[in-house]
């Protein structure tokens, strides 16, 4: 990519001089930049490390972009030597060393030598700002390798470090509550995290430009970030099974007051249970013609879980008690309300036939107060339905009608006699 055609009018003795002058201050900032690039940290480990993938081809690439950059540097270094040579000759040039500077200074004057596998890269011939313009671009790209690699270098092994000396105090807990591999999914999890973290650190180490996302329209040397997808992962699954094993821990710290609370819970569900029975014999034999449904026995099966708990506790087997305790905790108030929904069933007729006999004191009262407590009729229908209620076996539907039979005579005894059939005749019920 040289630069060709005439260098344009002769310069005059000022023009050259700030020619020499501008070329000499950019002279200084590509050996600058150079000598830094040379220093760089990142160049430093890239040379001494196994390189594998992505980075090893770039950086084979960079190597001889490097190399190229220091021949190209060499070759402006000698031609901006010659140019102030003849520069120094006379105070003031003769046209014919005005004309050769103007040549060496705008004209693809330098040869930049190089190999095969260089003449790929550069052409034969540039002008000093063109061979500005080209180191420039090699540098940054050069640059850009070892930015990204040291970016990535002291951003993610650091971190997967500390990681992973999380990751070793939380298998040190687990195995302390008896999570272990192959026994608990927490203790298959930390084997898995290990794992991942042995194989992330190792990639991060000899393939660093493989974690790295560029910023997208950024063209400035290592413009973009670390990619840490599977590091953050790694940190969030660990994070699960930190929380899960100080979950199991609480266990073991507060195991025996849970035990003691699902005792106490199955054992008010077992006796509501067997009240409920009781309750179903009185009802079988005060209630006639009336559904009584049968009532489970107790909770034998939570109370085998509840003693292999107990078993568990005893053990110091921890990882499996915690589950053990979430389900029965949760199974023992299903039971509870199991058995009162047992006893609500099987106590309902008494509680019926209980409406029933308040219902008919209740209009008894009224009737009172209105003045029919010795209406013969009402009486009698008082009577009936009292005998009804208060026998055994009640039938509750014949009793029911009673009750109702007698609120119909209060009402009317509220309403007054009617016109028509006299009020002894009118109370055919």
């Amino acid at each position: 990519m040289g630069v060709t055609g005439p260098p344009g009018p002769v310069m005059d003795r000022d023009e050259v001089d700030r020619a020499l002058a501008r070329l000499g201050a950019e002279h200084k900032a590509v050996e600058d930049s150079l000598l830094a690039l040379q220093d760089h940290a990142g160049r430093r480990l890239l040379e001494g490390a196994g390189l594998t993938g992505t980075t090893r081809e770039r950086w084979a690439s960079t190597e001889r972009t490097i190399t190229v950059l220091w021949n190209c540097f060499d070759a402006y270094t000698a031609a901006l030597r010659e140019a102030r040579e003849v520069r120094s000759r006379h105070t003031w040039p003769t046209p014919e060393e005005l004309a050769e500077l103007t040549e060496r200074l705008r004209g693809a004057s330098v040869r930049v030598p190089g190999g095969a596998g260089e003449e790929a890269l550069l052409a034969d011939r540039f002008t000093l700002d063109g061979l500005v313009r080209r180191m420039n671009e090699l540098y940054a790209a050069s640059l850009d390798v070892v930015v990204t690699a040291d970016a990535v270098w002291s951003a993610l092994p650091a971190r997967i470090d500390l990681l992973a000396a999380e990751l070793g105090r939380t298998r040190s807990l687990a195995h302390s509550v008896g999570v272990r591999p192959g026994e608990h999914p927490a203790g298959d999890e930390l084997e898995s995290i290990t794992a991942e973290l042995a194989e992330l650190r190792s990639l991060v180490v000899t393939d660093p430009l493989a974690f790295w996302r560029p910023a997208a329209g950024s063209s400035a040397p290592g413009g973009g970030r670390p990619d840490t997808g599977r590091y953050d992962r790694a940190a969030l699954a660990l994070e699960d099974v930190r929380r899960e094993i100080e979950a199991v821990l609480a266990v073991r710290q507060d195991s025996e007051e849970r035990l003691l609370r699902l005792r106490d819970v199955l054992s008010r569900a077992d006796r509501t249970l067997a009240e409920a029975r009781v309750a179903r014999g009185e009802v079988l034999a005060k209630i006639a013609a009336s559904e009584v449904p049968a009532v489970s026995g107790p909770p034998t099966a939570l109370q085998e879980r509840l003693q292999a708990a107990a078993e568990y506790r005893r053990h110091a087997l921890w990882h499996r008690l915690s589950p053990l305790l979430d389900a029965l905790e949760g199974e023992a108030e299903e039971e509870l309300l199991r058995a009162r929904d047992q006893l609500t069933a099987v106590t309902a007729p008494l509680a019926v036939r209980a409406e029933l006999r308040g219902r008919l004191d209740a209009y008894r009262a009224r009737a009172a107060r209105l003045g029919g407590a010795d209406d013969p009729f009402l009486t009698e229908r008082y009577d009936t339905a009292r005998r009804m209620l208060w026998s055994a076996p009640c039938d509750l539907r014949a009793a029911e009608q009673a009750v109702l039979r007698y609120q119909r005579a209060v009402a009317d005894l509220v309403s007054g006699p009617s016109d028509g059939p006299s009020d002894t005749g009118g109370r055919q019920w």
